[in-house]
């Protein structure tokens, strides 16, 4: 890690650091889209073998009950019951969070309200390229759930012998999943979205992966709604000469287990920096130099890290002062791991700076808000005057008639 001063010009180029747009790569996932929107399943066959050195048959994309029941005697014993530990943790956090439709009602008469809707059918990235994300089933999966998602469809790439991790198999069933299909990358995406005689499109994209199902995301929102387009993991650390250096090296370097892993240091004190530079030298990553906590907070608030840790002595006096994060970890005993794995709140964060107006993935993220409104003949005379105003100022007199043409 290399250590820079607050005021180093570097730190331009960290709060900027959000990917610039590839041509080419745009390019590349476009022709994939198009291809999967033109020739369906055909096209998923193609780049599955391509990409993933599978040949499928077309009645192989979906994964078969046979196969789902087939993976519990592919994992260790006692994984089942450590993961429903887990789920009730997630479960316990989003059913807190979850919005209930409301109504106000005036002495007039006039009743506003709004409804809370689930989303009809959702569909669910698990990528499985340097390891299987088997936890990122339940954080991605539950919160849909819980918001009384219609349909979970859940897809993941296959490995070389053309089979999806028995772990992931196994979580998916728990969580009653609905339909699992073994299809990855932007061929994947697309197939979500555009749907393919296999693949029913869905209303929603959720779910991290790599740039080219990045990028697919990005070109097929507006045909459906992603939560996000996520860029390498990252975390920040604010800490000072108090914090316990094995804790924070130790947080640190899981971080960079992670493929193209940011890590940041943010900390006040020239000895814990140089302890970390020292122990962590091989490790890509920035210690910034800054002259006291209260600067470490607005630098971090500059970076928006996806993960920050604080780990002071008093760190909600600081957490007062966070206003850019996508998970915040309090205290030394709150490491990312924690948050990544058994916590309750989702791991799906926003990355690349993007928690200045992202949050994490939330059970709202799979609700809709419809507005309600109810007026009486009472109410809708009080309103008549005001709105003949602002209609007439419009030009929209048909408008005022539709009012008028009731009295």
């Amino acid at each position: 890690m290399k250590i820079i001063k607050a005021t180093s010009k570097q730190l331009e180029k960290i709060y900027n650091r959000a990917n610039l747009k590839n041509r080419r790569l745009e390019e590349r996932v476009k022709k994939i889209i198009d291809d999967v929107r033109l020739f369906g399943d055909e096209a998923l066959l193609k780049y599955t073998r391509r990409f993933d050195g599978v040949k499928l048959l077309p009645r192989q994309l979906k994964v078969s009950e046979i196969e789902i029941s087939g993976a519990y005697q592919n994992i260790s014993p006692n994984f089942v019951s450590t993961l429903k530990v887990v789920i009730e943790n997630v479960n316990r956090f989003y059913r807190k969070a979850l919005k209930r439709s409301w109504r106000i009602k005036d002495s007039d008469g006039a009743l506003l309200g709004e409804n809370y809707v689930p989303l009809d059918r959702v569909g669910v990235y698990i990528p499985a390229g340097t390891a299987p994300l088997v936890s990122t089933v339940y954080m991605t999966v539950l919160p849909a759930k819980i918001a009384g998602v219609r349909k979970v469809a859940l897809i993941s790439p296959p490995d070389k012998n053309g089979f999806i991790n028995p772990h992931i198999l196994v979580v998916a069933n728990l969580l009653k999943v609905d339909e699992i299909y073994r299809v990855g990358g932007a061929q994947g995406i697309a197939a979500l979205a555009y749907g393919t005689k296999t693949i029913r499109p869905v209303d929603k994209i959720i779910g991290p992966g790599n740039i080219y199902v990045s990028e697919a995301k990005r070109q097929v929102f507006g045909k459906v709604d992603i939560d996000m387009i996520a860029g390498p993991t990252e975390l920040a650390v604010i800490a000072n000469r108090f914090s316990n250096p094995k804790f924070v090296i130790a947080d640190l370097s899981a971080q960079a287990e992670h493929s193209r892993g940011m890590t940041f240091l943010i900390t006040n004190s020239k000895s814990l920096a140089s302890e970390v530079k020292i122990k962590l030298c091989n490790q890509e990553g920035f210690i910034i130099l800054t002259k006291n906590l209260d600067d470490a907070v607005e630098i971090s608030n500059r970076i928006a890290p996806e993960h920050l840790e604080i780990m002071v002595n008093n760190p909600n006096r600081l957490l007062k002062g966070i206003r850019n994060a996508g998970a915040v970890f309090l205290g030394p005993y709150s490491p990312v791991a924690v948050g990544d794995y058994v916590a309750g709140p989702s791991h799906v964060l926003p990355t690349a700076g993007t928690a200045r107006f992202f949050s994490g993935l939330s059970v709202c993220d799979f609700l809709k808000s419809i507005h309600v409104i109810s007026y009486s003949k009472k109410s809708l005379e009080k309103a008549k005057d005001p709105l003949e105003k602002i209609a007439t100022i419009e030009g929209l007199n048909r408008h005022v008639d539709s009012v008028r043409t009731r009295f």
